[in-house]
């Protein structure tokens, strides 16, 4: 993102200047380039037991395996089952340098690449189920004691605020104090808005409220909720701040308002493994930087931002307040969490009854009268709204018992899968199910597993469909005491 302090948008010259903040690992990489596909890394062949081998038993192997967390700068899969994304160009070029002069394909050391949630990166790692945490990750003090980076170090990044344009009253990092500050978990933005916290103290000031945002959320989808109203303020990298500024319209990026300055990012790896260690440090060092890279990014993977909506708008807080008795009922009858039903019902319709879909979907619950009426619905006249929203839970539960009812599956996993076969049919969910367990993936685990599967297999609709509600989710439970003790008002 990348908005002034004063709100203003940077031109595209001025963000291509910026981007070389990418700790001097990034390269100008040729679009679609053939040799560069052929040579792109696979989810496949996963191997179950863990590792904490040194390059050459990886070299043995013919295997590095890259631990990679779903977003989309960093690690997406396009629909012709290509991975693509930042970490996946970087590591491509790696893969290149390690099989430099060698011809024959059996003897070249390939990169796998293994998906896993940001908070279980550096676990992951240190339990040998990857070789290289492929992120960006701030070296910091705290991380140093147990981990290893390969960095380029020749750029450094800030960790700036960034704010909805309505909060115009933060103009230094004091006048955070007393605010609600939410950022990625386990993030260095935590660890460096907590030593802020003990500086506060000390002079007197009131602590920040630091939030950890849900584990399955990125600093990406942050910044999204940023935009749209949800949340205040965050802090992120300034280069990931300017990059999505430029097609989130409504954040200010505060370039004075600084919670650390002159961090330094690599890789990381474990400290036992010094040969990796010295061998990425030395890909670091023969890896150009380009001017370009800013404009590539925009072009390939941030064409398509999520654009949600606030759901705590005072307009929509008062459709919540009419519909919530109804949710609940029904949320209730057939165990669901009545914010999670609204949060799906925001998504569908914005809670509004009327909206009809091209497709003939209605209502509130945007359901097929074909659907509503099948027996293992049976509801009739979805145009009355209670009918509506009582068939469409009734359908939501059909799902969720009929197709997800493994218990190998958590709760949690179980509301996902049935979100997305409420947009993409239980039989497409078979099919990204069946896809990611062919890819080495959890076929029980939605989030960072079976929704990179979805892209593959579908497209990236259901993907974005559950990831929006689950925002919209985190949205209402936020003010879960306000929205539900005020349905009297």
């Amino acid at each position: 993102m990348h908005i002034n302090s004063v709100g203003q948008r940077g031109s595209a010259s001025t963000f291509a200047r910026l981007l070389p903040v990418l700790f001097g690992l990034l390269t100008v990489i040729a679009a679609e380039s053939p040799a560069l596909a052929a040579e792109a890394a696979l989810i496949e062949h996963l191997e179950v037991s863990r590792s904490t081998d040194d390059l050459p038993a990886m070299r043995k192997r013919r295997q590095i395996r890259a631990l990679v967390t779903y977003s989309r700068t960093d690690f997406v899969i396009k629909p012709d089952g290509r991975p693509s994304g930042l970490q996946v160009e970087l590591l491509n070029q790696y893969e290149k340098r390690l099989n430099k002069g060698i011809k024959r394909e059996e003897k070249k050391t390939r990169i796998v690449l293994i998906p896993t949630t940001f908070a279980r990166l550096l676990p992951d790692l240190a339990e040998g189920k990857g070789d290289i945490a492929a992120a960006l990750l701030t070296i910091t003090p705290e991380r140093k004691r147990s981990f290893a980076f390969a960095s380029g170090g020749a750029t450094t990044v800030d960790e700036l605020v960034v704010t909805h344009q309505a909060v115009n009253d933060i103009h230094a990092v004091e006048d955070l104090a007393g605010r609600e500050v939410h950022v990625l978990r386990n993030s260095s933005y935590a660890e460096h808005l907590r030593a802020l916290n003990k500086q506060f103290v000390a002079k007197g000031l009131a602590t920040i409220e630091i939030r950890e945002a849900d584990g399955e959320l990125l600093s990406e989808d942050i910044l999204e909720m940023v935009n749209a109203g949800i949340l205040p303020v965050t802090v992120v990298d300034d280069y990931k701040a300017r990059l999505w500024a430029q097609v989130l319209p409504d954040i200010r990026v505060l370039d004075d308002v600084k919670v650390q300055s002159k961090n330094t990012l690599g890789w990381a790896v474990r400290k036992n493994n010094p040969q990796l260690l010295q061998d990425l440090r030395e890909f670091t060092k023969n890896v150009k930087k380009g001017s370009l890279l800013g404009n590539m990014l925009l072009k390939r993977y941030l064409q398509d931002p999520l654009r949600i909506k606030n759901p705590l708008a005072d307009s929509e807080r008062s459709r919540f307040r009419e519909v919530v008795d109804v949710f609940s009922k029904y949320a209730d009858k057939y165990d669901f969490d009545a914010l999670a039903i609204a949060a799906q019902a925001y998504q569908e319709s914005k809670l509004d009854h009327s909206t009809r879909s091209h497709r003939g979907a209605v209502g509130i619950m945007q359901l097929l009268p074909s659907t509503a009426a099948d027996p293992n619905v049976g509801i009739r006249d979805i145009s009355k709204l209670e009918n509506n929203i009582h068939a469409g839970i009734k359908y939501l539960a059909f799902l969720r018992d009929r197709y997800f009812s493994d218990p190998q599956i958590s709760a949690h996993n179980r509301l996902a899968f049935s979100w997305a076969a409420y947009n993409a049919g239980p039989a497409n969910v078979r099919k990204m199910r069946n896809e990611a367990e062919n890819m080495g993936l959890d076929p029980n685990v939605w989030f960072g597993n079976v929704e990179l599967a979805a892209a593959k297999t579908v497209g990236q609709e259901p993907v974005q469909y559950v990831r929006n509600i689950l925002k919209y989710y985190i949205a209402y439970a936020l003010v879960r005491d306000k929205l539900l003790g005020s349905t009297d008002s």
